[in-house]
């Protein structure tokens, strides 16, 4: 019992620092991107924005080493094994090491190739090549330095990462926002963010020794300790392939952008990114704590109890997704519109493919969870071909429709993968049954979010004259208007015929004695 009043302090622990830090930076991040498109420019943005990109690539090199690490740390951090921790802690060192310097030979060969990425620029090379260092610098301070912090992190300690690293971005976004502002200096915006990663690396290394005094991990040893722990291995080649769909799905988009539009497209496209990346991060960290308990749940082997919290989570995330892409849908151009002005507004077409692929991603968020609780990870030919058709349609398309059709490809192949066969994969070997009554559900859901959102339009055209493009105030006044009126007709139908739906809220509000579910 006391293991499990820790486990749960912790966890609440994790969940609220992470709200705290989400809200400070989701407020600071729309501040410094207008100052920073203002001042600096929606060019340097989107610059800045796909060297990342190109960056986040070579940490495919990183192959899931990471994840598999912080699985095998699990059994020796409960029973307190300071020596096995020690040990394996040198064994991700090691591995890390040999990682940082494939990443930094792959990194100095891709630079080879920037002139060619970014032939017509209004940049100097010198600046495109200063800043990729630059990036590619604090990326190798992670693998190089930081590698401890997995342990952290498999302790249910992540609130220590999170506070630390979250306090020097906020610091760091503070200094760059007034450099900007006063000096508009390309490669003084640059300096400070590699300044911050060296000095993040120090702080949070003084922090592990303080958590963990006994630690003695050894680089050095990696090597024998290695074939001590073959299991991370097999974890790590697994995790590997799973890795690559998730990669490309995130890391493509921005390139194929800037290949079939523009550097300032990219910049546009990341204004909204900003608001929706935003909006998911809360919606994982309500959900994180949850997770938790999924393995040791289908552990415990009650079938029916098993799929009852599988639906009622399911159901859950099928209307905060339908809730959420309705609210985003109404807002979002006129928020960018008071944020950055009229030049920053996308067509509808694209706002309405972005939040398509949000309904899909949140809605659809939970199936993985389920996957990994039962152990199914040998569909490896999944994110192989999940990430093949993304770069086919978002090519192809991207060639004819540009934006638009770049962004298809996200949207198709997680459709096709995850949203598809994923669910059909969990019912045929986790279930152990047919999925026939997951596609009903799923249909009564989506056909549930149409009705709402079109008894909506019917109000809304009768009754509502106010426009939330006239500054913030109406903005606001409008948001609550639209989110009550919804919320009535999209909750009471869900409600009614959602039985998972129904069974959460008469548990979460402690009703269902009083309720049929």
């Amino acid at each position: 019992m006391p293991q499990q009043e820790s486990r749960v302090k912790k966890s609440l622990l994790n969940a609220r620092v992470n709200l705290i830090f989400y809200f400070l930076t989701l407020i600071l991040s729309f501040f410094s991107r207008k100052i920073f498109l203002d001042t600096l420019g929606a060019d340097f943005v989107g610059l800045t924005g796909t060297l990342q990109n190109l960056l986040g690539f070579l940490n495919l090199a990183e192959l899931g080493i990471y994840t598999a690490i912080g699985y095998v740390l699990y059994k020796p951090l409960f029973e307190h094994d300071e020596t096995k921790i020690s040990e394996i802690v040198s064994v991700l060192g090691y591995l890390y090491k040999w990682v940082g310097f494939i990443i930094l030979g792959a990194g100095i060969v891709l630079a080879c190739f920037l002139p060619l990425i970014f032939p017509n620029t209004e940049f100097e090379m010198g600046i495109i090549f200063f800043a990729y260092f630059s990036f590619l610098a604090s990326s190798l301070i992670g693998y190089f330095a930081n590698y401890k912090q997995t342990l952290l992190g498999a302790d249910q300690k992540n609130y220590v990462v999170t506070a630390y690293f979250q306090t020097a971005t906020i610091i760091k976004t503070l200094i760059q926002m007034a450099s900007a502002y006063y000096t508009g200096s390309y490669y003084l915006w640059v300096v400070i963010e590699l300044t911050f990663g060296i000095i993040y690396s120090f702080i949070l290394n003084w922090k592990i020794n303080q958590v963990y005094p006994w630690l003695r991990s050894e680089v050095r040893l990696g090597k024998q300790l290695f074939k001590k722990y073959p299991e991370v291995m097999k974890y790590t080649k697994q995790l590997f392939v799973h890795k690559i769909g998730g990669l490309v799905q995130y890391q493509a988009a921005p390139i194929l952008i800037y290949s079939f539009v523009s550097l300032k497209m990219v910049a546009y496209y990341g204004n909204y990114s900003i608001v929706i990346d935003k909006v998911q991060t809360l919606i994982n960290s309500l959900f994180t704590g949850i997770e938790a308990g999924i393995g040791n749940l289908i552990a415990e082997g009650n079938q029916i109890k098993i799929e009852k919290v599988f639906w009622e989570i399911n159901s859950v995330r099928y209307y905060i997704a339908g809730f959420v892409i309705f609210l985003i849908y109404h807002l979002v151009n006129p928020f960018v519109f008071l944020w950055l002005g009229e030049e920053y507004i996308l067509s509808n077409t694209v706002v309405v493919i972005i939040l398509l692929n949000t309904y899909l991603r949140i809605s659809n968020g939970y199936n993985a969870s389920f996957l990994f609780g039962y152990g199914l990870f040998y569909d490896t030919w999944a994110p192989l071909t999940e990430a093949a058709i993304n770069i086919v349609i978002a090519i192809v398309c991207g060639s004819i429709w540009g934006l638009s059709g770049v962004l298809l490809g996200n949207v198709i192949s997680f459709l096709l993968i995850v949203c598809i066969w994923k669910p059909f994969f969990l019912y045929w070997k986790g279930f152990k049954k047919r999925s026939t009554s997951y596609w009903f559900n799923i249909l009564k859901y989506l056909a549930i979010l149409a009705v709402s959102w079109y008894s909506f339009i019917l109000i809304d055209k009768n009754f509502i004259t106010l426009s939330p493009n006239q500054n913030y105030k109406s903005l606001i006044f409008y948001a609550v208007i639209i989110t009550f009126i919804f919320g009535v007709i999209f909750s009471l139908m869900m409600f009614a015929v959602g039985k998972g739906f129904r069974s959460f809220t008469c548990r979460f509000f402690k009703i269902e004695k009083w309720i049929k579910i």
